[in-house]
């Protein structure tokens, strides 16, 4: 992925996830196990750059990839279907977090829902929370921020 500058690091609170999700749905519809992926590289990324937390939220390793169980709650009833219909814009605390998320999106946002998840199951964050786990047990150990600190940040060469 070579070197990635996105902005300056500083001081800042973290971004609610509901407003990460609703930035990545103005972008395009997409399904919900796309719109978790997107947030996951997101806090992976921002966690190797800047090393804390973009977003206000836990992902657990849940057998199709990284979820945010707040995300899930949010989008769960729309199932297998396409997320349609947002009005609003998000709202951010930083507005250089369009910068950001406008990066994670040039860099994930081609790919499919499931080509996401199998990127993440190939990945040492979601495979070390899961452990000895078969792929199809469920699971909600959390991964960990220095796992993905870590792994992301020697991607990034960061």
């Amino acid at each position: 992925m070579g070197n990635v500058v996105f902005f300056k690091r500083g001081e800042r609170k973290m971004e609610d996830i509901l407003e990460v999700a609703k930035y990545f749905l103005t972008r395009e519809a997409m399904k919900h196990k796309k719109l978790q992926k997107l947030c996951y590289y997101a806090q992976a990324l921002y966690l190797a750059i800047y090393k804390t937390r973009l977003m206000d939220t836990d992902f657990e390793a849940w057998v199709h990839g990284p979820v945010s169980p707040r995300l899930y709650t949010r989008y769960r009833d729309w199932g297998g279907l396409t997320i349609t219909g947002l009005q609003s814009r998000p709202h951010f605390k930083d507005n250089n977090i369009i910068i950001f998320l406008n990066k994670v999106y040039g860099l994930y946002g081609d790919y499919t829902a499931d080509e996401l998840e199998k990127m993440t199951h190939f990945e040492e964050p979601w495979k070390e929370a899961r452990g000895n786990l078969a792929g199809d047990v469920p699971c909600k150990n959390v991964i960990s921020d220095t796992s993905m600190q870590e792994y992301y940040g020697n991607r990034l060469g960061v």
